[in-house]
């Protein structure tokens, strides 16, 4: 049988993922196992949070072939330790890590003998490749001819080039069914139906973000599932699972209006009765589009505005421009269409005037949630590698950057963030909105949370 899981949450780590959402990644790869008549179970130990003496009892338990781990730069030491606990366990299984920091640094992980394999990029293929290998003679011939694997051979690192799905359709369901489905958050400040599920309609990226590198991973072709296959699947939520709204989590999901049309059109000629909200991009949305998505049941579209400085937004290369962003606020407040937006602070070459000129347009722009983040490096991306070559960091653990510069460090950008967080939501005209839409009750029993979020 095959083991999947996260790992525990690193300790007192302000990097972190907010709220509990299900790990939508190894539940795909999980049904893909399925799909190849594999046993699968999947360990969501990030929100579980088994010590590692738990896990050994796991592995004792179910004495898996393969153990497959996601891991990103934040829980890099969790893998590490959660992979040397499997082995003391038991030595003759395998180990495979998947996710984004074998995807762009696979050497971090692959100094650590405990790792037998890694998967870089989509996991889905290469996972059951490797595992149709692993379950049978494994064969390193043969698993050097599948694509997107890494893994060390007489001391040296052998890695195969990734490929890319085309056709995502050919990908089953996620495998709920191996989530405890019941512990994650299924209400959420966008909507107001009650459950609420995510949804991954869209991969890959044609854009140049110079805080985001997404193309190893997913590719610069966006791929999608087809509408019928979207709807197929919010249909198997609402009929197994309750669903009532739907989180289509991802950052370009009106990329290709044409489809996002097609799917709107289909979600109402099966009169499903669901709200939902979507992530994705200023310049792309019209006026004609939004009526379509609100009449489909969307609620809330949340949008990546990260600066209010045009030459940070220049610098981060985002390709928009403050006037798109206040035309498309403006669209969608005339649509009746909610809006979330959340804005980067602590980008190197950002001045102290930089972030207020944020928090004035964040004012202007008044939309109904809006997020403040301190900025951290991503590995792979244009802004990490210009961090890490100039040194414009005061520490860094594991790979996990605290950016530093003439003008600030990580400290004094967080102070700044919670000034902003409580300046902004804190006015009579915002708990009036929050009333309004939440209730009364709901602000009260949350309090001075808002102050704060």
């Amino acid at each position: 049988m095959i083991l999947l899981m996260t790992t525990a949450p690193p300790v007192k780590s302000p990097w972190g993922v907010p709220g509990k959402l299900p790990p939508l990644g190894l539940a795909y790869v999980g049904a893909a196992l399925e799909k190849a008549d594999y046993q699968v179970e999947i360990l969501d130990n990030y929100h579980l949070k088994k010590s590692s003496e738990d896990v050994k009892l796991e592995i004792k338990r179910l004495e898996p072939e393969i153990v497959g781990i996601t891991c990103g730069s934040v829980t890099y030491r969790r893998c590490i330790e959660t992979a040397k606990s499997v082995k003391e366990v038991l030595p003759s299984c395998k180990i495979v890590v998947g996710g984004w920091q074998p995807t762009y640094m696979p050497e971090s992980l692959l100094q650590h003998p405990e790792i037998d394999y890694l998967v870089m990029g989509e996991g889905e293929q290469a996972m059951v490749e490797l595992a149709n290998n692993i379950t049978k003679d494994e064969d390193k011939s043969a698993i050097a001819k599948i694509p997107g694997i890494a893994y060390k051979k007489n001391g040296k690192t052998i890695k195969t080039p990734s490929t890319f799905i085309q056709d995502l359709d050919q990908i089953p369901f996620p495998a709920r069914h191996l989530l405890p489905m019941h512990i994650y958050d299924r209400i959420i400040p966008y909507l107001n139906a009650n459950p609420v599920d995510t949804m991954n309609v869209v991969r890959g990226c044609p854009y140049n973000c110079a805080y985001c590198e997404t193309k190893k991973l997913w590719g610069s072709r966006v791929r999608a599932f087809s509408p019928p296959r979207v709807v197929e699947e919010i249909n198997d939520l609402v009929q197994n699972y309750g669903s009532k709204g739907v989180y289509f989590v991802g950052d370009n999901f009106t990329i290709n209006k044409k489809r996002t049309v097609e799917l709107c059109n289909l979600i109402k000629k099966e009169n499903l009765d669901i709200e939902w909200v979507c992530d994705t991009r200023v310049d792309q949305v019209s006026r004609e589009l939004l009526r379509e998505m609100k009449d489909s049941g969307c609620r809330t579209i949340w949008f990546g505005v990260e600066s209010g400085s045009a030459p940070i937004l220049e610098k981060l290369n985002k390709k928009i421009t403050m006037e798109q962003i206040t035309h498309a606020f403006k669209l969608c407040k005339a649509e009746g269409i909610r809006i979330a937006c959340s804005f980067m602070l602590g980008i190197p070459g950002e001045t102290i005037e930089d972030m207020e000129a944020t928090f004035k347009f964040a004012r202007k722009l008044d939309p109904d949630w809006c997020q403040f983040n301190t900025y951290v490096a991503v590995p792979g991306s244009a802004l990490y590698r210009e961090i890490m070559e100039n040194k414009l960091y005061d520490r860094v653990e594991d790979f996990v950057t605290y950016v530093k510069t003439k003008d600030f460090d990580y400290e004094s950008v967080s102070k700044i963030q919670k000034r902003f967080h409580m300046s902004f939501n804190r006015s009579p005209k915002r708990i009036l909105r929050k009333i309004r839409q939440e209730g009364f009750l709901s602000v009260l029993g949350k309090g001075f949370r808002y102050m704060g979020h």
